[in-house]
């Protein structure tokens, strides 16, 4: 809560979470917000509208979030696993390999430490406006929709018609 950040949570899970993260907006009502449930619509309200959207999932075998937060121009931080992994490329891994394609940030460890570090790291870049733009529409041009696969698909069998 010392972040220059304000925070929302959506969703369900175990009830000392949902209790912890209750207790947490009614502490910080001006830092955090929170809705406990599923609510579909207001999930994409509120990733359409945030500047980053923070997934640490300790186990991810594709994920839609981050491909919707890529579509929304919304800066994805996610931890490196799975599907976080494959469609969110790190800025400064980007830029450490003389690229300037990144569209998010990262973690590898499944820890409070390492996630920190990152949405650290995030709000740094937060503050390079031109940066952050660039790292919006970097992933605002992933395509990741059935059309590409398709054609790949048919593209390949092509021969077997």
């Amino acid at each position: 809560m010392n972040l220059d950040a304000q925070w929302i949570i959506l969703g369900s899970g175990e009830s000392k979470y949902e209790e912890f993260f209750t207790n947490l907006a009614k502490s910080y009502t001006s830092k955090a917000a929170v809705y406990i449930g599923f609510n579909n619509e207001l999930s994409h309200l509120i990733e359409a509208g945030a500047d980053m959207f923070l997934m640490p999932s300790h186990y991810e075998p594709c994920g839609l979030n981050q491909i919707y937060s890529l579509k929304y121009g919304t800066v994805p931080i996610v931890r490196k696993t799975g599907g976080l992994a494959d469609t969110v490329k790190d800025w400064h891994e980007s830029l450490l390999n003389g690229e300037r394609n990144g569209t998010g940030f990262s973690f590898s460890g499944y820890n409070a430490l390492e996630l920190l570090k990152s949405v650290k790291r995030t709000l740094e870049v937060f503050k390079d406006k031109n940066a952050w733009r660039e790292i919006q529409v970097n992933g605002m041009k992933k395509e990741y929709s059935w059309k590409k696969s398709a054609i790949g698909y048919l593209c390949s069998t092509r021969t077997q018609f």
